[in-house]
């Protein structure tokens, strides 16, 4: 693969990582996007364009603000990092074609979902209909592009990856409303797998929900063997569905043809 590309993929994603911190610190305040310039969160001071270079100006600032010499969180660097790291990785999987695209789209949602819930526990309503438009542009070209995500299912998969994901978390949430007085899972959990089913089809959206609940419940588990939290602590599981949608992504059809093979 040309190198110049891999470069230009790497680069795209840490500049747009940048702008998802934006989005990851402004939306669940209620704050535009847009306006205002960013601004140093402890004194104010407008930024300037060098201090906004992504990754390089922390470490040239030395994660201090230039103004006010006030610590900048590690949170910066780190998601812009994660997010051209992630796109090279989708990149060497699909190269540039349509799964490429979406998957593409459909991670740079789930990134700005993963810190805003590890932060706040909640899914923005914004980023389930942003991923919701993806997902119905891809839907559409379907019907003249056929796809690896889909690898060979019907036209409605995407549809019964909607719907079927979505609809056994309420089912869950639902019972656990019934029977323990609390929710299972939030609304935002159950939501977010509107755009991932939509986006990934039947097989695919079932693996990242699989995937979701092991590595959710083995890091509840440890988190209070660890004596982090208790059984009645909540604990954000946007992470837990960001992390198996990317597995899906990547080995979900080679996962599921060894299942079937081994069995």
């Amino acid at each position: 693969m040309d190198i110049f590309l891999i470069f230009f993929i790497f680069i795209t994603g840490l500049i747009l990582g940048s702008f998802f911190n934006v989005v990851i610190y402004r939306l669940p305040k209620g704050k535009s996007i847009v306006t205002p310039r960013s601004s140093c969160g402890s004194c104010g001071t407008t930024l300037k364009p060098l201090d906004l270079i992504p990754v390089l100006s922390f470490i040239w600032l030395k994660g201090k603000c230039r103004y006010c010499k006030s610590k900048i969180s590690f949170r910066y660097p780190l998601v812009e990092i994660i997010t051209g790291i992630l796109y090279v990785i989708l990149l060497f999987k699909y190269g540039i074609s349509i799964e490429f695209v979406f998957t593409l789209y459909l991670m740079s949602i789930l990134i700005i979902v993963f810190f805003i819930d590890l932060d706040h526990m909640i899914i923005p309503n914004e980023l389930v209909i942003a991923g919701l438009v993806g997902g119905i542009v891809l839907f559409v070209l379907r019907f003249w592009f056929s796809d690896s995500l889909l690898d060979g299912a019907s036209w409605y998969s995407p549809l019964l990856g909607m719907v079927g994901t979505s609809g056994l978390l309420l089912i869950i949430a639902l019972i656990g409303m019934a029977v323990y007085g609390t929710d299972a899972f939030g609304m935002g959990d159950i939501k977010i797998f509107l755009p991932i089913g939509l986006t990934l089809g039947l097989k695919l959206s079932v693996l990242s929900l699989i995937f979701s609940v092991f590595i959710g419940g083995f890091a509840g588990l440890f988190l209070i063997i660890t004596g982090l939290k208790n059984r009645k602590s909540h604990i954000p599981f946007a992470p837990f569905i960001v992390t198996g949608t990317f597995i899906s992504i990547l080995f979900g059809h080679d996962i599921a043809s060894w299942y079937i093979g081994f069995m």
